[in-house]
């Protein structure tokens, strides 16, 4: 005879002694059943599952990285972090993505110096949280499709980033995108990148958003907060604060070797385009579009500016490339002196002004506000604008762009964002 399968545990409600040998032989068989799917399980959820890892140096972080797969969790202890890594081939899933975050995000981690502070190279499914990143010799956070411009990197999430003191007097960013879709930047601050470079570049990127940040200290002629340009689509910038953040504000669009289009030249340098519910102060120009075939600016106040408000222009003089064209700007609010203004509008050779549409926005001129309606001289005529009336910020002197409520703006500028 066959001694008794010993089983791991009794239980009168499942194990009874009593009944026919065929009775117990069922009711063993299922037990087993249930055992080995629990077995399973828990060998599957290993595999899936990336579990989470603490680092405490940049070795370890490199180490970490090499191992993760979707669902890892790397949390960087507080401390200052070797700069100059790159990461190859993170690859999380929609439902398990891998983070790089601050274990403590009240004492976030800096990762310092190196040629970029930190490089992703074909990421999906990636999201980096808290991180300080600052003293790189070029850009200070990189990410790319590794040249492969078909397959691009995708699903990147960067939240909470500070990003400073970046670059030299060359092209240099403070957070680089080259052949990024599906993105999100969110209540990131960056500030002092390179002098010719950009807060955020973008070439050939598409389907993001950027909100909810901060950009200060661009060079006062060269640099740029936000540009997307190299065939980038269908981005939008929302409830972002640019103060002094360089000779434009927002480059939608710019100039691109032909080579370097994702995935290849269109036609334009940047197509469906939005920006809205931004604050500027200052800037040599706040917006700028550059070889723009499409882009929104709406609900945005924009606080003296030092030479002109907005431009249109086209740089890309390839004869394949429309001219800058279907420019939209609409319900902002545009303070600024006269004393400190060239033109309103400044259009460049080659671009199509006339497929401009300018409608319901809010000038006021702080010295003359009589002449504001003459002070602004705009390309096309636009429809229901106000002008001469004082917008009436809370304390403009203070940074509190917010309407007092007795203003005549109401409607006007950055929207109250709900959850």
């Amino acid at each position: 005879m066959r001694p008794e399968l010993e089983l791991p545990f009794e239980n009168s409600q499942l194990v009874d002694r009593g009944g026919s040998k065929q009775t117990q032989m069922a009711r063993t068989e299922r037990m087993i059943a249930g055992l080995f799917g629990i077995v399973v399980m828990l060998l599957v959820n290993a595999t899936v599952s990336g579990g989470e890892i603490r680092v405490r140096n940049a070795d370890e972080l490199l180490r970490a990285a090499r191992t993760a797969r979707p669902g890892t969790t790397i949390l960087l202890e507080p401390g200052t972090y070797r700069g100059g890594l790159t990461l190859n081939n993170l690859r999380g899933t929609a439902q398990q993505p891998i983070l790089i975050a601050a274990a403590n995000p009240d004492e976030r981690p800096v990762i310092e110096g190196g040629n970029s502070c930190l490089h992703l190279t074909n990421p999906v499914h990636v999201e980096l949280q808290n991180l300080v990143l600052t003293g790189a010799r070029a850009n200070g956070l990189n990410i790319d499709d590794g040249g492969s411009f078909d397959t691009p990197a995708h699903h990147v999430k960067l939240v909470g980033l500070a990003v400073k003191d970046i670059g030299s007097d060359r092209n240099h960013d403070g957070i680089k995108l080259s052949g990024v879709d599906d993105f999100l930047i969110e209540n990131c601050v960056v500030q002092r990148w390179g002098q010719k470079g950009s807060g955020i570049d973008m070439v050939g990127c598409h389907r993001g958003v950027i909100s909810e940040s901060t950009f200060r200290e661009g060079d006062k002629v060269f640099g740029n907060a936000v540009q997307m340009k190299g065939g980038s689509r269908n981005i939008t910038v929302s409830y972002c604060r640019f103060e002094n953040a360089g000779g434009r504000a927002i480059n939608i669009g710019g100039s691109t070797g032909l080579p370097y289009f994702r995935p290849k030249p269109q036609g334009y340098e940047a197509k469906e385009i939005t920006v809205a519910d931004c604050t500027f102060i200052g800037s040599m120009a706040p917006i700028a579009y550059v070889g723009v075939d499409g882009a929104n600016v709406h609900h945005n106040t924009i606080y003296r500016p030092t030479r002109w408000g907005i431009r249109i222009l086209q740089e890309n003089r390839n004869e394949e490339f429309v001219a800058c064209r279907n420019g939209q700007f609409s319900n902002n609010i545009v303070v600024f002196r006269s004393d400190e203004l060239g033109t309103m509008v400044n259009v460049g050779t080659g671009t199509d002004p006339e497929s401009f549409k300018f409608s319901e926005n809010f000038w006021y001129c702080i010295d003359r506000p009589e002449q504001s309606k003459r002070s602004v001289q705009l390309p096309t005529f636009e429809n229901n604008g106000i002008y001469g009336q004082n917008p009436k910020f809370r304390n403009a002197e203070q940074g509190d762009f917010r309407l007092a409520p007795d203003s005549s703006a109401k409607g006007y500028g950055p929207r109250t964002k709900h959850p």
